[in-house]
């Protein structure tokens, strides 16, 4: 049933307060990544995708951990509060803080809901080990990026560049533009 390695991330439990809290977490942090730091590189964001849930599997199947919906959004979120450090958070006009403590107050709050944090815990610890190896180690004295995104990725999800020395067919550019040599001949016919 090799299927389950994909959909153990799709299930959130029953429907409840905390099925519709996951879904609003995962969707808008997801766009936040999406959109912010990895504008323009899907294959990253794709890459961090498959990262995280290989990570996630190995060490859920150690802890018996079967559901890893959860743990995945808590890891969009660590990742996401890593990277925008400076943005003050307010948890439903209760509490303030800066973002690289929302998934600890996330964390706190699945524990007032009376859900095991062992699942957040498995979140934050993967998104840890992603941001240390993608943001943190790289930007040390000897440090490398250890992340690097498969080529297939890149060819499959990323535009590939278009080449500065490509010249369309008349009928393909803007608006039947002539190209800058072509004015100049007609301008000094030879």
């Amino acid at each position: 049933q090799i299927w389950r390695l994909i959909t153990n991330f799709l299930f959130f439990g029953p429907l409840g307060f905390s099925f519709f809290f996951n879904m609003i977490f995962l969707y808008r942090y997801c766009r936040m990544l999406e959109e912010g730091s990895f504008r323009g590189r899907t294959a990253d964001f794709v890459f961090m995708f498959l990262f995280g849930g290989f990570l996630m599997t190995l060490f859920g199947l150690f802890a018996s951990l079967f559901f890893l919906g959860q743990a995945f959004t808590i890891m969009l979120v660590y990742v996401w509060s890593r990277r925008n450090p400076y943005i003050r958070m307010n948890f439903f006009g209760l509490l303030n803080f800066q973002a690289p403590f929302l998934p600890w107050v996330l964390m706190g709050f699945s524990l007032l809901l009376g859900n095991s944090i062992i699942i957040d815990l498995l979140g934050i610890a993967v998104g840890h080990i992603y941001y240390f190896l993608e943001d943190v180690f790289p930007n040390q004295p000897g440090g490398k990026k250890l992340l690097l995104t498969p080529n297939f990725l890149k060819m499959v999800f990323d535009t590939p560049e278009e080449d500065p020395n490509y010249n369309p067919l008349p009928e393909d550019r803007p608006e039947h533009q002539p190209r800058d040599h072509d004015q100049n001949e007609q301008q000094h016919p030879q």
